[in-house]
């Protein structure tokens, strides 16, 4: 373990103070009130104020500085009067107006007076909050030129900090970070970003103020670094020279900012789902992938994660960057030297048909933290229904339903329907402990016959099930992590799993220990298991949908109403049976709300007020259930308004809302549908052993590369019909494309054609297949062809 870093002083530095008396305890009074009105948060609002051009207080701290009074020293040798007085000093304020205003002749002197009084351009006078004199000139561009700032970056240089002047950042809380560079990048000004870099600006500086991060008020979040900001700002020719200078002072390509997000993170979270964004974001993103490779050929820029472990890819999948995505998945570049940084790779095209390689990196689920995954379990992504229908995607979630995922799910199918049939014989047959005469409580004796011996082995069955059922619900739940909006909506058939497992294995606990009450929570459970029948529905589309639809009901419309109804069964019924007057038949205090099981029902008792208002709700209800009350007028309001409020309304409304989820689900029933068939090949392959992933694994392995390179990937075959880009691959010609053959991976199956039906003798086939030798003939693949006319 390594020793922890101690905290290093920061050193002091000297500076000239020639302020006045006056000015001095002017100065001291407005830090004073500014303290006090940042920590308060007093003064203008911040959409009053302007951003980065108006002095902020701040509370960072600082390097030590050790002031001397020039008056003072005057005054000690003698000096003055109107001798002491500088005419031609430059204070803060003189200096800020100079630059703004970009009038080189409003400095000069500035050189001859900083020289005399021994100030420097970096001196803490000239830095509010850490904008410098550069600063200002920058933020106060007239048509892209401000003559201030060459005239200021001389003078600097002259003085001997140019370096700490160029580099100079805001230290305040909201800009923090932010130097020159940035700021001459976001004015649009490649002039004066080549002049900076000329004279020494750090291209890696991270603007990592307030505004700068991603937070819920107004906020600019581009990755913080100066290669990010051009970047999504859409200055390709700041890039290029930020990439690639005469200076040497490249940028590079994979730094990263306090996020560990890259330039091509960035790109991805500051896309949305406007067109024009979009287009610029796509073109910046494959600018840069593109460059890059050319600089940096050994660079794998998009295999880089940042502290969250998402690469760029993952990143525009976990935002649902849709249309951002879809590019980065089918990206094909025609030319030679970019071509391997394509994802997809045309093999054949005849018309509109075409024959399609993608690269299955990052995206198969055969990885962790895949693009399949992070899309299929992801409920805040709003859009995941279409990005499921996104190439590869699509086909390749359909090829493991075909290749392993359908024949798991119906054996799995099959033994839950033994399991329910077992279940449900034990429940009839089942020991009561009754002779005739006297009833004994469990556990039961078993005794010396068949009957005994088969009911024994059926409930060794049902607690093996349920504590199969309980610990794959909790792996689940560990290896998901789920907040509790995911689990209601993607893990409600989960959650049902584990309460039947939780009610077996109390019903087990009761049944040893003596207790009756077994027999509620087996019957609870018995229900339960049938309907989580519908849980093998996912299956077929048509059972499917009906399905979701009760999912959707019971979670949304049926609990919002059961809670408002609650409201009113629960108050009118506090209400009705504080108006009755039926004489007491008990003494005992229970009594008032639960009526015993010996004595004669009583409506004073909430418990039968309760249950006689909600026969009212489903039309069941007698005016006259009781005559015990003391107002009669009042009674019938009571009762007439409830019967108002829910049978009329609540029911009616209850009705009117589960009437529009039903339309609003059956217009995307299809790909809810799906998904939730996604959901299922998901868990089916978590729970298969290595062994059978690698062997069941979708895809082929392909070398890519062009001549002696070799580039070997996973891709995935999807053969498509596209009428908008058919011309487009023209140059793509092979006289007779499935007549190569190509060697795959010794440890991959042949790939199933699509739209043919899976077989359980093809299943079988991959699940036992071995590795042949290696001089024997293992497929046909169609060859990979170059872009260039063949």
């Amino acid at each position: 373990m390594g020793t922890p870093k101690k905290q290093e002083r920061k050193p002091f530095s000297l500076e000239v103070d020639d302020r006045t008396d006056e000015e001095r305890e002017k100065d001291k009074e407005h830090d004073s009130k500014g303290l006090w009105a940042s920590v308060l948060q007093l003064g203008a609002s911040v959409q009053e104020r302007r951003p980065m051009d108006e002095y902020q207080e701040h509370l960072e701290e600082t390097s030590p500085k050790v002031k001397v009074n020039r008056n003072f020293v005057k005054g000690m040798m003698g000096i003055t009067g109107e001798a002491a007085q500088d005419k031609d000093r430059f204070d803060m304020t003189r200096l800020f107006a100079a630059v703004s205003s970009g009038d080189v002749a409003q400095l000069d002197g500035l050189e001859l007076y900083l020289i005399r009084s021994h100030k420097h351009l970096t001196d803490s006078e000239y830095q509010p909050n850490g904008k410098t004199a550069l600063l200002k000139a920058l933020l106060n561009l007239k048509d892209g030129r401000n003559d201030a700032v060459k005239e200021l970056l001389t003078i600097a240089e002259s003085m001997g900090d140019l370096d700490e002047f160029v580099n100079a950042a805001y230290t305040d809380f909201t800009y923090k970070g932010q130097t020159a560079l940035h700021v001459a990048i976001e004015r649009r000004s490649k002039y004066f970003v080549e002049l900076l870099v000329e004279k020494g600006a750090d291209v890696h500086a991270k603007a990592c103020g307030k505004f700068f991060q991603l937070h819920d008020g107004h906020c600019f979040y581009f990755g913080e670094l100066p290669l990010s900001l051009a970047a999504c700002t859409n200055q390709k020719d700041i890039v290029d020279f930020l990439l690639d200078n005469q200076y040497k002072k490249n940028a590079h390509v994979q730094e990263a900012d306090s996020r560990g997000n890259t330039v091509l993170h960035a790109l991805v979270m500051v896309a949305d789902h406007s067109p024009e964004n979009t287009d610029f974001i796509i073109k910046m993103y494959d600018h840069i992938l593109t460059k890059a490779g050319q600089l940096h050929p050994k660079v794998r820029l998009e295999t880089t994660k940042n502290k969250e472990g998402l690469t760029p890819i993952k990143l525009a999948a976990k935002t649902g960057k849709i249309e951002l995505l879809k590019h980065i998945l089918q990206r094909e570049f025609q030319d030679r030297k970019s071509r391997h940084l394509s994802r997809k790779f045309t093999e054949w095209a005849y018309g509109p048909v075409c024959s399609s390689l993608y690269d299955l990196s990052s995206l198969d689920s055969f990885e962790k933290q895949s693009v399949l995954e992070i899309v299929v379990y992801s409920t805040e992504i709003p859009n995941r229904l279409e990005m499921l229908q996104v190439e590869p995607l699509n086909q390749l979630l359909e090829e493991k339903w075909r290749r392993f995922a359908y024949p798991v799910f119906v054996v799995s199918f099959v033994v839950y329907v033994i399991y329910l049939s077992v279940f449900s014989m034990v429940a009839y047959f089942r020991k009561d402990g009754s002779d005739g005469y006297n009833t004994t409580n469990p556990p039961y004796p078993v005794e010396d016959n068949m009957e005994d011996y088969l009911l024994l082995s059926g409930q060794l069955i049902l607690l093996l099930a349920s504590v199969y059922f309980l610990f794959r619900g909790l792996l689940d739940f560990r290896r998901k992590r789920p907040t509790l909006e995911t689990f209601l909506v993607d893990g409600f058939s989960d959650l049902l799993f584990l309460i039947q497992a939780a009610l077996f294995l109390a019903c087990t606990a009761f049944y040893f220990c003596g207790r009756m009450e077994y027999l509620g929570c087996m019957v609870l459970c018995l229900a339960l298991s049938w309907v989580n029948l519908l849980y093998y529905s996912r299956g077929s589309k048509n059972l499917g949908i009906y399905s979701i639809m009760i999912q959707k009901l019971i979670l949304g419309d049926l609990s919002r109403f059961l809670l408002v109804y609650m409201v009113f069964l629960f108050g009118f019924s506090a209400a009705i049976v504080t108006l009755l007057d039926e004489p007491e038949t008990s003494t005992g205090p229970q009594q008032r709300f639960f009526t015993s099981g010996c004595s004669k029902p009583t409506s004073k008792t909430f418990y039968f007020t309760t249950l006689e208002l909600f026969k009212f709700t489903i039309g069941m209800g007698d005016l006259e259930f009781t005559e015990q009350y003391v107002y009669k007028e009042v009674f019938y309001v009571l009762l007439i308004s409830y019967i108002i409020l829910t049978y009329i309304l609540l029911l009616n409304m209850l009705i009117a809302l589960m009437n529009k989820t039903v339309e609003k689900t059956s217009e995307d029933s299809t790909n809810i549908w799906r998904l939730q068939r996604a959901i299922t090949i998901m868990d089916i392959e978590r729970r298969l052993p290595q062994c059978l992933k690698r062997r069941l694994r979708c895809g082929v392995e392909k070398d890519l590369g062009q001549g002696n390179e070799e580039d070997r990937r996973w891709c995935f075959r999807v053969e498509e019909v596209n009428w908008n880009k058919w011309n487009s691959a023209l140059a793509i010609i092979h006289e007779d494309p499935g007549s190569q053959d190509i060697p795959i991976h010794h440890d991959t199956a042949p790939p199933i054609r699509q739209g043919t039906e899976r077989r359980w003798r093809g299943f079988l086939r991959d699940f036992s297949r071995r590795r042949p030798h290696s001089g024997q003939q293992q497929g046909q693949e169609m060859g990979l062809l170059p872009p260039s006319h063949v």
